[in-house]
């Protein structure tokens, strides 16, 4: 009997780890799914060049940042941070100039292979932010929602700079 009790405790501490590995482990698919995201993009237009650069900070946490130039201006610039949390994922935002520099959370709401949507419907303008990678390689981002009344719709396609 004492060799049964022995050798079921020094079973359970192994099947604890394995299960909580296996739970930390799934907490993480949905930050693998924005994986694609990771690196540095931009597109150039004739009103500007807009890029976007993406790093993994841990397992958990990606940082990003996003800015327009418009000749050797800078129009537009914020930070991002994609963090999962449990089984939650959130794109957080920091807009230069806007809310009053105070972050606007999004949630994620659908993901598949090189694909996430993120949304916040009591946002202004956007309520839902979508990022895929095409079959081109390129990143389109899409900006959507209502604003001012009205559907409204944005999209950008950016090619990796190495």
């Amino acid at each position: 009997m004492i060799k049964k009790i022995t050798l079921l405790l020094l079973i359970l501490p192994f099947l604890a780890c394995n299960k909580s590995g296996k739970d930390s482990n799934n907490e993480k698919e949905k930050m693998k799914a924005a994986h694609f995201l990771i690196g540095n993009w931009e597109m150039i237009t004739q009103d500007g060049h807009l890029k976007e650069l993406w790093a993994k900070q841990n397992d958990s946490v990606y940082n990003g940042q996003s800015y327009f130039i418009k000749a050797k201006d800078t129009i537009h610039f914020e930070k991002i941070q994609l963090e999962q949390k449990g089984d939650i994922l959130t794109y957080t935002t920091i807009i230069k100039g806007q809310n009053n520099d105070k972050p606007i959370s999004f949630m994620l709401i659908d993901h598949q292979e090189n694909k996430v949507v993120f949304e916040n419907k009591a946002n202004d303008y956007p309520q839902k932010i979508t990022y895929s990678q095409n079959q081109k390689g390129s990143l389109v981002t899409e900006l959507s929602g209502i604003q001012s009344g009205k559907a409204s719709r944005e999209k950008y396609e950016m090619k990796k700079i190495k």
